[in-house]
């Protein structure tokens, strides 16, 4: 199974958190310094629950195309009677002409 979680956002306060008081919440600062954006590509072995992940500084079709290959290597280990099954959601990384040329011409269940 394919998951994805796109735009990681690595955030710093700008100011420490203040602390939790009785009847009064933690309470924190609505200005932060912005470290960046990632991009995690993963697969789950559902059989054994280890992850297989990718981290990309972007997320265009090039990153996941560098992932569809590495997942190329599990549908070579995974024996012909088994299926391998990859979901992808609407995101626009999955509907390039690039990636659904590698997803027909890669085929096997999914």
């Amino acid at each position: 199974m394919h998951r994805q979680k796109s735009q990681i956002q690595a955030l710093n306060r700008t100011a420490p958190c203040l602390p939790v008081l009785p009847a009064t919440p933690a309470r924190r600062s609505h200005h932060y310094v912005r470290n960046g954006t990632t991009s995690l590509f993963a697969a789950l072995d559902m059989a054994t629950g280890k992850v297989i992940s990718s981290v990309h500084r972007r997320h265009r079709h090039q990153e996941f195309l560098k992932f569809l290959k590495f997942l190329k290597k599990i549908d070579a280990e995974v024996p012909a009677g088994l299926e391998v099954h990859l979901i992808c959601d609407n995101y626009g990384t999955h509907k390039t002409p690039e990636i659904k040329k590698w997803l027909l011409a890669n085929r096997r269940s999914w």
